[in-house]
């Protein structure tokens, strides 16, 4: 379904993504880690369009969208939500979750009626009338999730989904996010906490310094000691096989 190819991006004399390749099938959950500061919400941005990259290519459902805009990734199926969540303070649940409905119908009642969907599979039904300023982290990063599932995608681009949120608050999201997969969803996400890597991604990146150094499943990468390397710094690998 998604496809990237020697992607690469710099600001200025940093090069943020250098040369990274990935591939993520339709109705998989794909898992993109690597150390702060490695390039992977620079790469997750050029994908959805949010950056042009200065050389490499991506396809999307047979597609090349390499350098489309935002507006047009989403149009073709893809979307991406955001690590630090911005909810329209002023507006309810409900009418926060139908921008993104509007993306794909003018109508206010469809829109409405998908955005009252898409809150039940969060789990936000409860919080339908409450302004967006008044909830929780727990509560902006499920709107955030709802938000983006509104514009019906093919392929959803989770940047750091449970960043903040505590372990049971981490297992419900966890919950949400396999449902959506069995919904015919396929996911592609950025994530530091490994345990929830592990528990919902068949196959994982690593990226590190820009460049991607390792694929596999879960239990491979956690044995590779390159990642261990790039995580707990030179030798680390070899000490920890003592």
């Amino acid at each position: 379904m998604l496809e990237v190819r020697e992607l690469s991006k710099a600001f200025g004399g940093l090069k943020a993504v250098d040369k990274a390749s990935l591939d993520v099938a339709e109705g998989e959950i794909v898992g993109l880690i690597g150390p702060n500061g490695a390039g992977k919400t620079t790469l997750f941005a050029a994908i959805a369009g949010f950056h042009t990259p200065d050389s490499g290519r991506i396809a999307f459902a047979g597609h090349d969208i390499t350098g489309l805009a935002p507006h047009q990734v989403c149009a073709a199926g893809m979307v991406r939500t955001f690590q630090i969540t911005q909810p329209f303070a002023r507006i309810s649940v409900r009418e926060n979750i139908m921008v993104g409905a509007y993306f794909r119908t003018a109508d206010r009642r469809e829109a409405m009626h998908l955005a009252e969907a898409v809150a039940a599979r969060v789990g936000m039904t409860s919080q339908l009338d409450r302004q967006g300023s008044d909830l929780t982290v727990a509560g902006r990063k499920r709107l955030e999730l709802a938000r983006a599932l509104a514009t019906r995608p093919r392929l959803l681009l989770l940047d750091e989904v449970m960043a903040g949120l505590n372990p049971t608050e981490i297992a419900e999201i966890v919950e949400v996010i396999r449902e959506i997969r069995t919904a015919g969803v396929t996911i592609l996400l950025i994530e530091h906490v490994m345990q929830a890597v592990t528990s919902l991604a068949e196959r994982v990146y690593v990226l590190n310094q820009g460049r991607m150094i390792a694929e596999g499943t879960p239990a491979a990468i956690a044995e590779n000691p390159e990642v261990v390397e790039a995580y707990l710094g030179h030798g680390a690998a070899k000490v920890l096989r003592a």
